[in-house]
């Protein structure tokens, strides 16, 4: 315990500086991912206590993060849509995934994946992380110029048909689904239809209208009319909000911009009594737990989010650790990446159960925290209990904050999160793979994917195919320059050096093939080259395997369809220095005995070549 306040003053500066800074960013990123400020500020609290306390990491500081609020948001969005647009009907699945979230870290935590994470290519975070930049960049621009779609009632209108269509579909479903055979009792449909509201109908147009317009896509196609409907008074407060914010660091940096810019902009807009667009009312009050999300629980019911969890989880992973990285170059510490994953996974699921968004480990708070003084975990507690007490004691002045002005942070936020360094070095990157007439990078070929799949399709998707590319790029280099290494050719070059002597009448029979290093998939079509190699002439092939120390499984069959090929030329196959991993591979499908016998395995060159020489002769 003395441990824990031995840096009682600092700790405690550094979090109330670094709660501080959450406070603007967590109302933020809470409004863009549809749940509302609340969900933001539950999140920063929840998740920077637990995780500070249960974490391995002294120094950091985690809440909503921009990456995380990313996917998080599209999540949100697809199951709200799911849902008939109601946000009450589908937080109990959507907090499910949430909880998912934090156990799934704790799992990979507890069962040491952590040390794992650093092994994840740059080129895909790169791309990762500047997808997440402009995806919050692009689906920013309506909120700051004003413009809500569920508002535009011209735009709304063009809905109508379809919003029909879809209540009728619904009522013919829920119908079905009771067992009632429409055919035979088409007048309940009739009256049913009949009962349709205008406000049903306009509700379901609003759906349809935010769900065509929803992410960085949906924002590109309702960019026209955005700006044919601009509001100049929320754009204002947007690009005063910016304006401070990339200024006021100009004059200093002991207080935080974005704190700056949120106070003065808000002050501004309430204090002169615009009419400006709030943000959702944040509650007053302890925070309630929402047991609803056990209601109906079980493994069934939670199958179908098990993966869009498990991608939450992962990414929330690969954002604290490096965080972490970062926290330890700066104080000269090692953290503990599996219990950092534990902490986490903690606080995401605690977080959850309050009806906050998942977070991470975030690189500015945690460095803000380390600048004013925070040493140990204390420092992380006290920025949650900082951000608690906001909560209880300002949440109805939180409440007048304009939306205008969280879009203009989040800008910012988006600007700052791109991976400018990977962007620069784009250019000077060696353009090592064939694209058509084309060369380009592999590096920057796996970035650019990842860039665009996340920004215009599925955030979870490009990561998996980021991931799934890199893979075959380095196993076609590895294959490449084992290849090269390796020799697939007759005897012709260079003789080891106890070949030297070998006869020179034998050499038209017999042949000798080197192989050096493993033989596995990456190598195997090289190694297929050697029975087109071999002269007419040869009676015996002597491959030497003392420098192949592994064999994978395409090695292993690539090796029983070439000896069986040259057996039905009546070519003996014998094996000089065969090492232990390939032979238990070889036995293991029987090429070891029944395919190459022991007597035709050799410990070195010498004894083979006595064999070769009182046995040749005989087969010839």
């Amino acid at each position: 315990m003395k441990g824990f306040f031995s840096n009682f003053k600092g700790d405690a500066f550094g979090g109330l500086t670094s709660g501080i800074v959450a406070l603007p960013l967590a109302l933020a990123f809470g409004v863009s991912s549809g749940l509302g400020p609340t969900a933001g500020l539950y999140g920063a609290i929840f998740i920077s206590f637990f995780a500070a306390l249960f974490g391995g990491t002294n120094t950091q500081i985690s809440g909503p993060t921009a990456p995380m609020t990313a996917v998080s948001m599209v999540v949100i969005a697809g199951i709200i849509a799911a849902n008939d647009g109601s946000v009450e009907k589908a937080l109990p699945a959507i907090l499910t995934i949430f909880l998912l979230c934090g156990l799934i870290q704790i799992l990979l935590g507890a069962i040491g994946i952590g040390k794992y994470i650093k092994y994840i290519p740059y080129p895909v975070v790169s791309g990762f992380m500047t997808a997440i930049g402009v995806i919050i960049l692009l689906t920013q621009i309506l909120p700051s110029v004003g413009y809500y779609p569920k508002e535009d009632v011209e735009f709304v209108s063009k809905f109508k048909p379809e919003a029909e269509e879809v209540i009728l579909k619904n009522i013919l479903k829920e119908e079905a689904g009771k067992g009632i055979l429409v055919l035979e009792d088409f007048k309940q449909t009739i009256t049913k239809a009949e009962a349709i509201l205008e406000a049903d109908i306009l509700k379901e147009s609003q759906t349809l209208a935010g769900k065509e317009t929803s992410g960085a896509l949906g924002t590109i196609k309702a960019l026209p009319r955005a700006l044919q409907n601009i509001n100049w008074l929320e754009l204002l407060l947007a690009l005063g909000t910016i304006f401070i914010i990339y200024g006021f660091k100009r004059i200093t940096k002991a207080i935080p911009s974005t704190l700056v810019a949120l106070v003065v902009m808000s002050g501004i807009a309430y204090g002169f009594g615009l009419d400006y667009r709030p943000i959702k009312e944040i509650p007053s009050g302890l925070p309630i737990p929402r047991w609803e999300i056990f209601t109906g629980f079980s493994l069934a019911s939670v199958t179908p989010y098990i993966f869009t969890a498990f991608t939450l989880a992962l990414l929330g992973a690969i954002d604290s650790l490096l965080t972490s990285v970062i926290a330890d170059n700066m104080t000269k510490t090692r953290h503990k990446p599996n219990k950092e994953l534990v902490g986490q996974g903690i606080g995401n699921a605690i977080a959850s159960l309050f009806g906050g968004i998942p977070g991470a480990g975030a690189t500015i708070r945690t460095v803000v925290n380390i600048n004013a003084g925070g040493k140990t975990k204390l420092s992380g507690m006290i920025a949650g209990l900082v951000l608690f007490v906001v909560m209880l004691g300002l949440a109805p002045v939180a409440s007048k904050i304009p939306a205008a002005v969280l879009a203009g942070i989040l800008i910012t936020v988006g600007i700052g999160v791109m991976d400018y360094k990977g962007l620069k070095a784009v250019p000077s990157m060696p353009k090592d793979i064939k694209l058509g007439p084309i060369k380009v990078s592999s590096e920057v070929l796996i970035m650019f994917v990842v860039l665009i799949l996340s920004t215009f399709w599925n955030l979870v998707y490009a990561v998996g195919i980021g991931l799934v590319i890199a893979c075959l790029m380095f196993m076609k280099k590895i294959g490449d320059l084992t290849a090269e290494r390796s020799d697939v050719k007759p005897l012709k070059e260079e003789a080891w050096s106890d070949e030297k002597n070998f006869p020179e009448k034998l050499k038209e029979e017999v042949f000798i093939k080197h192989l050096k290093g493993p033989l596995f998939f990456g190598s195997t079509s090289d190694f297929q080259n050697l029975a087109a190699q071999i002269p007419d002439t040869s009676k015996v092939v002597i491959v030497r395997l003392a420098k192949m120390q592994y064999m994978d499984q395409s090695g292993l069959y690539t090796m029983e369809e070439i000896i069986l090929g040259l057996q039905q030329k009546g070519i003996k196959v014998l094996f000089v220095g065969l090492a232990k991993q390939p032979r238990y591979m070889m036995e293991h499908i029987d090429i070891v005995p029944d395919l190459v016998p022991e007597n035709y395995i050799f410990e070195d060159f010498d004894s083979c070549l006595e064999y070769i020489q009182n046995n040749v002769k005989d087969t010839v």
